[in-house]
């Protein structure tokens, strides 16, 4: 009998998470650690099918040997709490889904066995016996959400014996009686104080030394957070930026510090990325940067600050960047004007469109 793998990424705590958090983003950060995992497969394995929370991966008459396994399943742990610290890090959004991302956990399931194929609308997918117990594995008595299991005909063919110990791994043996049939596996649980996560781009926090140029205050008529999502969620974006043809962004990604979108403007592409700069207690902060101006560089904040449940205040602060003489009396004669009307045209469009959905809802 040939044996092929069968690997299952599997994000504990996704139904919690889903539940109690708001839908949208809990599907972008869902997506994106998908995303993340998919990209940290280094053995060639296939993907069969994405199971909501889960990867199914498989790969066909082959088992990696112990070091490549052991390395594959440390690989897609680093990847994962790595993109979970960036998360964390450099997140903008209160909401609750983005709030909790970093308590959600992983656990990986490896068995093997003989596998048979169906083909469902033109997709061939591994089925059988093996398949049916490598999901059963997923539910088990480890008194963890964050660990690996192998089973014990994997651990049998790449020679992984109980007790094995190294800095991130302490396997120890586990077992249970699943279809009245009994599994037995190594688990090891993992520290994740013993990952060397991958490094990522903290962005700089904009401090700066003198008034904004252009301030701009009105109130809405809608909680604070789902003000925020009108303005972060690039597709609303159209609705009230005047002149926009088209936003150029990642749909499956949350918007964070760092995070880059291109907003089309009469033909013209403006590169925008999210930055921050400290507020005040209560006040939430978003902000962009764009060098594709006629100065250096522009600046804009949006600062929103919650009234009561369905009142919000929103300031709006821009920061024309000049530095030749040239810029200062371009801002002083033209730009400033033209700013100043620009954004106060979007901030009516803003509210009328907030106005319209709010009468919707």
């Amino acid at each position: 009998m040939i044996n092929s793998l069968l690997f299952i990424p599997d994000i504990s705590g996704f139904t919690h998470f889903v539940q109690n958090t708001e839908i949208a983003h809990s599907q972008h950060v869902i997506s994106e650690l998908l995303e993340v995992l998919i990209e940290a497969n280094t053995q060639g394995l296939k993907l069969a099918e994405i199971e909501g929370d889960a990867l199914f991966f498989y790969k066909e008459n082959e088992i990696p040997s112990q070091e490549k396994l052991l390395a594959q399943v440390e690989t897609m742990f680093t990847a994962f709490y790595s993109h979970l610290k960036l998360l964390e890090k450099n997140r903008i959004c209160p909401c609750n889904a983005c709030a909790t991302a970093p308590n959600l956990q992983l656990k990986i399931v490896v068995h093997c066995g003989e596998l048979q194929f169906i083909t469902v609308q033109n997709k061939h997918k591994p089925f059988g016996e093996s398949v049916i117990e490598a999901h059963r594995l997923l539910k088990n008595s480890i008194a963890s959400d964050n660990y690996v299991l192998i089973s014990d005909k994997v651990s049998a063919i790449v020679g992984l014996r109980e007790n094995y110990r190294s800095k991130l791994y302490d396997f120890v043996k586990g077992g249970g009686v699943y279809d009245g049939k009994e599994i037995g596996y190594l688990f090891s649980t993992i520290d994740n104080s013993k990952l060397k996560l991958n490094s990522y781009v903290v962005p700089e926090v904009v401090v700066l030394d003198h008034p904004p140029s252009v301030v701009l205050t009105k109130e809405f008529d809608v909680e604070a957070i789902q003000l925020l999502e009108y303005i972060t969620n690039y597709s609303y974006r159209h609705y009230w930026v005047k002149g926009v043809d088209k936003i150029e962004y990642n749909p499956d990604e949350v918007t964070r510090s760092g995070t880059e979108h291109v907003c089309v403007i009469d033909g013209k592409r403006l590169n925008f990325t999210t930055i921050t700069k400290k507020g005040n207690p209560g006040e939430i902060v978003y902000g962009e940067r764009t060098t594709d101006v006629p100065l250096e560089g522009l600046c804009q904040f949006f600062i929103i600050k919650s009234i009561s449940d369905k009142k919000c205040l929103l300031t709006i602060e821009v920061y024309p960047e000049t530095r030749s003489l040239l810029s200062k009396v371009m801002l002083f004669l033209f730009v400033q004007k033209a700013i100043r009307k620009s954004v106060k045209a979007s901030v009516d469009n803003l509210k009328e469109y907030v106005r319209g959905n709010t009468n919707i809802d």
